[in-house]
């Protein structure tokens, strides 16, 4: 399922306990059906057109812009693009795309939030259109969608098909949020029992809204990956797992998409 449901009208049609109707009075009836129809039309037009171009809305509890904050490193990684609140015992493990590191993963126990920001328009926030792209490519694979507003705001929530490493197909049980900032767009991935269980996700939920985002004065295309940076004091660890991939609609898709893990940072706090 995606999109949220309208209940259909439950009025009965004009002139249906009628047996016969004249041509004149069935004219008249398609005449009004077809004037509806188009103001019908216009007016979904209308909204659509509003609804892409709403501006980026407050966000009163984060994640933050870096001029929002006094200290963004103070108990934060820095991997330049964003600033991750640090936890107790979690791993912090950066993915690339070609040669560039374009997002970080926060593991904590048997959950993962996966952090990616983009460049994004100055007045237009970009959250909406992420939604159906990432949904669409979803649905057109077999897999099962469902918006829903949780405590991050909209958020899609998947059933994503992928194969097994015994071969089989499964299903993976994955969170889309996303928070529209000035200029930037943070998206997060939730999986792993956070996803399966929302009301366990609360810790990786506060992550999200605690990072903070560094966009940079450079031009950028909408769209554009921010790109990370590893940190200076990094403690790698080798990364013996593959990380599954499955084929994706939207290059916003996430911990699901065709971004590879990369080094593995331990953080101990």
């Amino acid at each position: 399922m995606f999109g949220r449901r309208r209940k259909k009208s439950g009025k009965p049609e004009q002139g249906a306990s009628d047996e016969f109707e004249t041509d004149e009075t069935a004219g008249e009836r398609d005449a009004e059906a077809e004037d509806a129809a188009g103001a019908g039309k216009d007016a979904s037009g209308d909204a659509e057109a509003r609804r892409v171009k709403l501006p980026p809305a407050p966000r009163p509890d984060g994640p933050w812009d870096v001029s929002e904050v006094a200290d963004p490193g103070t108990g934060r990684v820095n991997l330049g693009g964003v600033y991750v609140p640090g936890v107790e015992g979690m791993e912090l493990r950066v993915e690339v795309a070609g040669d560039a590191i374009v997002a970080a993963t926060i593991v904590l126990r048997d959950s993962a939030v996966q952090l990616q920001a983009f460049a994004a328009p100055k007045r237009e926030g970009i959250w909406d259109e992420v939604r159906e792209e990432i949904a669409s490519g979803i649905t057109r694979q077999g897999g099962v969608i469902d918006e829903t507003e949780g405590p991050l705001g909209w958020e899609l929530r998947a059933q994503v098909p992928v194969q097994l490493p015994d071969g089989k197909h499964g299903v993976q049980v994955v969170r889309f949020v996303g928070i529209d900032g000035p200029r930037w767009f943070l998206r997060g991935v939730i999986s792993g029992q956070g996803a399966v269980q929302p009301e366990q996700a609360g810790l990786l939920e506060s992550i999200f809204r605690d990072t903070v985002v560094v966009r940079g004065d450079a031009p950028m295309a909408p769209r554009d990956p921010i790109v990370l940076k590893l940190p200076d004091d990094a403690q790698m660890v080798p990364d013996g797992v593959q990380q599954e991939t499955v084929e994706e609609g939207s290059r916003f898709a996430g911990g699901i998409d065709k971004l590879q893990r990369g080094p593995e940072i331990t953080e101990v706090r």
